[in-house]
Formats: structure tokens, C-alpha cells, sequence
């Protein structure tokens, strides 16, 4: 019997792995890549740019919760993957960046190769949490459990593998698993603290973060037995819908703020503390967390901040044993008055035009229910970021946080619709960032997905003149001349309409667009705001 060539070694070991879609554009460096993918099962997308690949592979993975693999060339197919990745390093987004390299013999050489980079693996070190060089055949297997394991165990991201041209088409050989990485298991003695803690506190307040997004039900009981307002990072959108103990609001704000500077007892689950949610207006500090306790799978996260009890371990599980260990009775503190208190200043906060954006983006929730919202760098997302209150359980999630890379919306969309083919997806881009990733939108005909492409046309850098103007700096660069968006769709084959910023005109658009079943454009033209070129 022929044995399989280390290409066709590494797509039989991913799709051993659970893998059954992959996003790649093939190239001369990876035709032995894909030799074994059409038998394989495992479906094959065509972006048209290795940054939609990774941007798709993001939208997958955090709609399936399974990683999101890219199929990138070597050279300019790396480097073009690298924004991906740190975008997914950012926010916890298992993705694994599988790539071909140059000859083993010529590596380092400075030969001046095709795609040659002086250090290829090195570079892709300084972003992903783990890069493998499959020097050997028989090393692929070990190589594939390395990059698996951060999925599993610990703070998920970004991981990369790399096979060079002489070895991707030679024999696989048999070669040594790696040992399986265990789970961090939850302290009894911690657990008991925590709930002590949290049973004696007069006013608890909940941080939850990505990590808490898959415990919402539980989510929802913990706060109520302890009768705690929730407040939710970008991420962790959509928990506790409706709740009147939800704060979709974000930490940044004053109102906010002040919510969690008066708890004597902050409960902070699967969240960084980062800047981007807690310090966006760049103050220099957080708000002040009397007694906090931290969950967190990654170790280095509870190393970061000051804290007064640090438990290593997921969020749904703690929550669980957090649940087993509290008295059945819940607390009596007012959480939902004091929620709801927030609730109002905050969005009072945020200002006439961010509300104004806000119900837009509230009527297109009530239109498309349950729907998948992924965004851009837009406005919109700016104002939703700071107050929304989405429908589902992470189905909010946009790159204007953490490493906010411009581009992200159409193809991470596209990548979310693939991972739930029957939930509608709304993608919310500015016509600037729509710019990044256009083509993209191909992708999505070739595929057939029902996405609504929604382009908030402010005809140019709004957001960013806004911010120039502020500090009385000359706008400059603010203005690129978007182009016509509907004949872009025309040329793409697809529906177009455009409505102007009101929010029952833009349901109706949307809503028609969603029930459509195929791609489509909505075009939002905001009148009178474009940035003014000094």
C-alpha cells in the first residue's frame, strides 16, 4: 500500500482533529498541501485575500466554537495572515495558520527565493501561541498535537504550522504523539472562599467577559442568587438579554464606572481587564475593584492585576461549583434598581448621536432576531460597543476592541454564516473599512451565504476626523472617495438597496434583505457628515 505524503498526512490529522472547513487560497507552495483535501470531506472557501482567510477563519471560530484554520502560502500569504492572527490573539479565538515554506535546504540562505523570508517561523512566533516547523515526516504528528493543545487548555489563539516544499510531497512517517495537555481543575478550598466572599459582600458587581460567553443561562442564576448587576465587555454581548440585572454597557463609562466603584465585591469572569472595554477614553486607570475575584483559564491574565482571590479555571465551570456553594436563597441588595440606575446614565451618557445610532442598530435586532451581528471600525460599532443589548448569546462581536484591525466585518461574517448555516448574519462595515475587504463579498456569492452586508456610508474616516477635530488637529486623509455601492453589487450579482439613517427604514431594509436568503447590500447613507479636507 502507497503511503500518504506528509500533505496528505496533515488533512487526515486535521480532519481527525474536528476540523471540516478550511479557508486557503493555494499556491505553487502548497499544491501538496492540498493534495489530500478534495477526498477528504473537508470543505474548501476561497477568499480573495489570505487577510479574508484569517478574518473568515476568525467568524468561524467564534460562531462554532472550533478553531478556524487558514491554508495561507509561504511569504507575502504569512505575512498577510499575520494581522488575522494577532486580531484573534487579541480576543481568544482558536485559529490554527497553516502554511507551506520555503526548501529546507535554502532557508535562512538569503538566496533570494520565491515568497523568501529571512525567518519565516520566527516571525510567525512573535504572534501565534505556538509555530511548528515540520522539519521530518515523522515529527507532523507531535507537531499537530502542539498547535491543538492552547484550543483545549488554557487562553485559546492563534497557532501556526509550517511545512517546507521538500517535505510536504515526501512519504509521512510514523512518529511520537505528544502528551495531551490537562485542564486546570477547580480548587474546592477557592470556590468555598469565593462563595463566602460573595455571600457576606452588601453589593456585588459581575465583570463578565468572552470567556463567560457560553454560560448564560448559569450566568443569569448566579447573578440573580446574588443579586448582582451584570456588566458586559464587547464580547460577552447578548448574555442576559433583557435582564433586569444586564448592563450592556461598557466599563469605560462614568456611569458604569461608578456601578463598580460602589460594589464592595466585584466577581470578574473570563475577562482581560483590558484598556479597549475598561480605559477607552485613555484615562490611565481602571475603576477601583473592592475585593475582586478573578476567573480566568489563563494564568498570566490573573498575574496582571491586583486581586484578592485569583481562580484558575473556565468561567462556565466555576460558575457551576460557585452555584453548588452559595445558599439557595438569593440576596436581597437592590441589584436590580442599581442596575437599572446604570442602565439609564449610561445610554444618557453616550451622547445624542450615539443613541441615535444605537436605536438603528436596536431596530435591526427587532428585525432579524436571533441574528449573528459581526462588525467593522464603524460608527455604529463605536455606539454599540459603549450601549447595546443584543438578542443571542455571542452574537455580537466586531474588531473596533483589543488589536482593532480595519477590514475585519465582511469576511469574519462570511466565516460566522459557514459556521451556522441557519442563523441569519448581519454584517455592520463603514464604507471605509468596507474598502479593506470588498472582494470579499465573492466569497459569499461563490458559497451561496444569505449574509446582509450593511455599508454605513459616512463617505469617509468618520470616526477618526471626528477625533482630529476634537484635539484641533487639521483633518487630513479622512476623505477617500468611497465608491458607488451599488453597482458593486450589480457587478457581484447580488441585491442592493439604500435607505437613509432611520431606524424603521433601515429595519425594513434589513429585514427584507435577511428573509432574502441570498448575499445582499444595505447601503446606510448618512447625509451631511462627510469629513471636510483642511
Amino acid at each position: 500500500m502507497t503511503r500518504k505524503t506528509v500533505g496528505e498526512a496533515l488533512v487526515a490529522g486535521l480532519k481527525a482533529r474536528g476540523v471540516s472547513c478550511v479557508f486557503g487560497i493555494p499556491g505553487v507552495h502548497t499544491v501538496e498541501l492540498y493534495r489530500g483535501l478534495a477526498a477528504s470531506g473537508i470543505r474548501h472557501v476561497t477568499p480573495r485575500h489570505e487577510q479574508g482567510a484569517g478574518f473568515m477563519a476568525d467568524g468561524y471560530a467564534r460562531v462554532s466554537g472550533q478553531p478556524g484554520v487558514a491554508f495561507v502560502i509561504t511569504g507575502p500569504g504569512l505575512t498577510n495572515t499575520l494581522t488575522p492572527m494577532a486580531q484573534a490573539r487579541a480576543d481568544s479565538v482558536p485559529m490554527l495558520v497553516v502554511s507551506g515554506v520555503n526548501a529546507s535546504n535554502t532557508l535562512g540562505k538569503g538566496h533570494g527565493h520565491l515568497h523568501e523570508l529571512p525567518d519565516q517561523h520566527a516571525l510567525a512566533k512573535t504572534v501565534a501561541l505556538a509555530s511548528e516547523h515540520v522539519a521530518r515526516p515523522e515529527v507532523l504528528e507531535a507537531a499537530l498535537d502542539r498547535v491543538f493543545t492552547p484550543f483545549s487548555a488554557g487562553r485559546p489563539g492563534p497557532t501556526h504550522i509550517q511545512i517546507p516544499l521538500d517535505v510536504a510531497g515526501t512519504a509521512s512517517q510514523d512518529g511520537p504523539a505528544s502528551p495531551a495537555a490537562a485542564r486546570p481543575q477547580l480548587d474546592p478550598g477557592q470556590i468555598s472562599d469565593a462563595a463566602d466572599r460573595l455571600s457576606k459582600a452588601g453589593k456585588v458587581v459581575i465583570l463578565a467577559g468572552g470567556g463567560a460567553k457560553t454560560a448564560d443561562a448559569n450566568l443569569q442564576t448566579l447573578a440573580e442568587r446574588l443579586d448582582a448587576p451584570v456588566v458586559q465587555t464587547v464580547n460577552a454581548r447578548g448574555l442576559m438579554h433583557a435582564h433586569p440585572l444586564t448592563v450592556p454597557a461598557s466599563p469605560s463609562l462614568q456611569a458604569v464606572r461608578a456601578l463598580i466603584e460602589e460594589a464592595d465585591c466585584v466577581l470578574a469572569l473570563g475577562t482581560e481587564l483590558g484598556p479597549t472595554d475598561y480605559d477607552m477614553y485613555a484615562t490611565g486607570s481602571i475603576a477601583a475593584m473592592a475585593g475582586l475575584i478573578r476567573v480566568d483559564i489563563c494564568k498570566d491574565q490573573l498575574a496582571r492585576h491586583k486581586t484578592e482571590l485569583a481562580i484558575h479555571n473556565r468561567a462556565e465551570d466555576a460558575i457551576s461549583a460557585l452555584l453548588a456553594a452559595l445558599p439557595a436563597t438569593p440576596k436581597q441588595s437592590r441589584g436590580a434598581a442599581r442596575a437599572e440606575h446604570t442602565r439609564a446614565a449610561a445610554f444618557e451618557e453616550i451622547g445624542a448621536d450615539y443613541r441615535a445610532q444605537v436605536e438603528v442598530l436596536n431596530a435591526m435586532r427587532a428585525a432579524v432576531p436571533n441574528a449573528l451581528m459581526v462588525g467593522d471600525s464603524t460608527q455604529p460599532i463605536y455606539a454599540g460597543n459603549l450601549y447595546y443589548d443584543h438578542d443571542r448569546p455571542g452574537g455580537w462581536f466586531n474588531a473596533a476592541t483589543g488589536y482593532g484591525a480595519l477590514g475585519y466585518g465582511i469576511p469574519a461574517a462570511i466565516g460566522a454564516a459557514i459556521a451556522a448555516p441557519d442563523t441569519p448574519v448581519v454584517c455592520i462595515a463603514g464604507d471605509g473599512g468596507a474598502q479593506f475587504s470588498l472582494p470579499e463579498i465573492m466569497a459569499a456569492v461563490d458559497e451561496n451565504l444569505p449574509v446582509t452586508f450593511v455599508i454605513w456610508n459616512n463617505r469617509g474616516y468618520g470616526e477618526i476626523a471626528t477625533s482630529m477635530e476634537a484635539v484641533d488637529v487639521p483633518v487630513v486623509g479622512c476623505d477617500p472617495t468611497p465608491p458607488e455601492f451599488g453597482p458593486a453589487a450589480a457587478s457581484f450579482g447580488i441585491p442592493y438597496t439604500r435607505v437613509p439613517m432611520e431606524p424603521q427604514a433601515v429595519a425594513a431594509a434589513v429585514g427584507e434583505a435577511s428573509r432574502s436568503g441570498t448575499p445582499s447590500i444595505v447601503e446606510i447613507e448618512i447625509t451631511g457628515s462627510a469629513p471636510v479636507q483642511e
